[in-house]
C-alpha cells in the first residue's frame, strides 16, 4: 500500500518547469531513493511534498489524503517530517533544546504556546537523542556542533515528531566514509522501525546501499524508477551522469562509488 503518490505533479516558475508532471509511488515502509544530476528537480519535489513549496499543477496523495494545499505544519501534524540539505541549528540553544522544539511544536497542533515544554515532549525528544547517539550531547550549545553533530541534532528532531515519512535531503553530504556507514546505520534502524522513508542523495554510495527502489529525475522528470542493481546496470541513467562515453567504456554507478557532490537550487 502506498503512503505518498503524486500524480501529475508539477512546479513551474514562469516557463521553467522544475518539477515536470511527476509520478511516482511510495510503498509503506520503503526506502525510496531519488537521485539526478545538478538541476533535475529533487529538491523541488520534496518542497512541494513537505508543503514548503506551492504546486502548479497536481495531486500529492499522503496516507489518503490530498495534502498540495496544505502548509507544511499542518502536513507535519499529518505525520510527515523532512531535513534540509544545509544542517541548521538553533546556536543559542542546547542540543535537547533544539530536539524538544521540534518534538513540542512537530508533533500535534497547538492552539498556544505554552510557558513550559510537557513531558511527552521532552520523553520523545530525548528517546529521538538517544536514537542517533547524542544522548551524552544533550547539553552542548548548538554554536558548538560539529556539522554531524548538526546533522544528527536535525535528524533527532525529525525523528521526535515520531512521523510516519521520514523525507532525507542530502544527509550523507559533506560527511567522512566513517560517518556515512553511521548514517547509513540510522536510516536501516528507522525502517526497521516501521517509518518510511524518502531520500535524496548525491552520494551514490549511501543511496544505492539503503534504498529499495530508486527513482531517477532529469530535468524536473522522472525518467526511470527500479532497484539499485537495476539503476546502476541502466544506459540511461549512465548516460545522463556520464554522457556516451560513459556507455562506451562500460561503466556503471556501481563503478563510480559516489558521484561528485552537487546541489540543487
Amino acid at each position: 500500500m502506498a503512503i505518498l503518490e503524486t500524480e501529475g505533479l508539477t512546479k513551474r516558475y514562469g516557463a521553467l518547469a522544475a518539477v515536470d508532471a511527476v509520478v511516482c509511488a511510495v510503498e509503506q515502509g520503503e526506502v525510496f531513493g531519488i537521485a539526478g544530476p545538478n538541476g533535475a528537480g529533487k529538491t523541488t519535489l520534496f518542497d512541494v511534498i513537505s508543503g514548503h513549496g506551492r504546486a502548479t499543477e497536481g495531486v500529492v496523495r499522503f496516507k489518503g489524503q490530498e495534502i498540495q494545499h496544505l502548509p507544511a505544519y499542518t502536513i507535519c501534524h499529518l505525520g510527515m517530517a523532512r531535513t534540509y540539505q544545509v544542517a541548521s541549528v538553533l546556536t543559542t540553544q542546547t542540543v535537547l533544546g533544539n530536539i524538544v522544539l521540534a518534538s513540542y511544536f512537530g508533533h500535534k497542533k497547538r492552539s498556544w504556546a505554552g510557558f513550559s515544554f510537557d513531558a511527552g515532549a521532552v520523553e520523545r525528544a530525548e528517546q529521538a537523542a538517544e536514537f542517533v547517539g547524542l544522548q551524552d550531547a544533550l547539553g552542548d550549545p548548538g554554536e558548538l556542533l560539529s556539522a554531524f553533530d548538526r546533522k544528527r541534532v536535525m535528524f533527532a528532531a525529525a525523528l521526535a515528531t515520531r512521523p510516519d515519512l521520514l523525507l532525507l535531503d542530502e544527509p550523507a553530504g559533506g560527511l567522512s566514509d566513517d560517518e556515512c556507514v553511521h548514517l547509513i546505520d540510522l536510516i536501516r534502524r528507522v525502517k526497521e522501525q516501521g517509518t518510511t522513508v524518502m531520500i535524496v542523495e548525491h552520494v551514490m554510495s549511501v543511496l544505492m546501499t539503503v534504498s529499495d527502489r530508486v527513482m531517477m529525475m532529469h530535468q524536473g522528470a522522472e525518467f526511470f524508477t527500479g532497484t539499485p542493481k537495476e539503476v546502476q546496470a541502466n544506459p540511461d541513467v549512465i548516460k545522463v551522469y556520464l554522457g556516451n562515453v560513459g556507455i562506451e567504456a562500460g561503466v556503471t554507478l556501481e563503478d563510480l562509488g559516489a558521484l561528485p557532490e552537487v546541489h540543487d537550487a
